[in-house]
């Protein structure tokens, strides 16, 4: 299937209240571009360097969201026109996004990243520290970013269980973290399992081989 025919066919899969980030890492700026085309204006992308080539080229209402694990030395370059960094795994790398934001006038949206895959590999906040940190926040710290919500990944596995198990620990961590401030975003799902982190409550979901075809890796 062309990118085309995979975005409908994604876009039709998802309730309206569901936000598409389309995961472009690894692909052309052209391939971006193609799918901006067809109403998209929601991307992600998981290194700075590679958002900081594509996002010159591309149009500027784009809104692109940093997924993929942040150094904090990196921020400073991705300041001026981030929309959202959805993987904010520590106090350290949320305090650097507050001194950057500042710098440019700006509130740069935020979405805590917990760990509730049982890989050792996955980066996030353990669920005690994601509450300290969220505590931190609504007690007026970090004025310049806003914590919109929470972003987690499921263990990569085919059993849909343990999958539905670890999207539904984050959203009751949502829940109740929204019930002391108001979160709007619950980012769960990739190609595949959306379908399952949508069941279990997400309102946003990062697609990208769905869409774009299958990444190049060795880049």
């Amino acid at each position: 299937m062309s990118i085309k025919e995979n975005y409908k066919s994604i876009k039709d899969q998802l309730p309206s209240n569901v936000q598409l980030v389309a995961v472009s890492k690894t692909h052309p700026a052209s391939a971006v571009q193609e799918v901006y085309d067809l109403g998209q204006r929601v991307f992600g992308e998981n290194k700075v360097q590679e958002l900081m080539e594509k996002s010159p080229l591309l149009p500027q209402d784009i809104q692109w969201h940093l997924i993929g694990h942040l150094q904090t030395n990196k921020v400073k370059y991705i300041a001026p026109f981030i929309d959202t960094i959805q993987s904010v795994d520590s106090e350290k790398l949320l305090s650097e996004i507050n001194k950057e934001s500042g710098k440019y006038n700006r509130i740069i949206k935020v979405l805590l990243q917990v760990k509730i895959a049982a890989e050792e590999s996955k980066f996030g906040l353990e669920i005690a520290e994601a509450k300290n940190l969220f505590q931190q926040y609504a007690e007026g710290h970090f004025p310049n970013v806003e914590i919109t919500g929470l972003m987690g990944m499921a263990t990569f596995t085919d059993d849909e269980q343990q999958v539905r198990n670890e999207f539904s620990i984050l959203k009751g961590l949502f829940d109740e973290l929204n019930q002391s401030k108001t979160l709007n975003t619950l980012s769960m799902g990739m190609s595949d399992d959306f379908p399952i982190a949508i069941e279990c409550g997400a309102n946003s979901v990062r697609v990208g081989s769905a869409i774009f075809g299958r990444r190049d890796y060795s880049k």
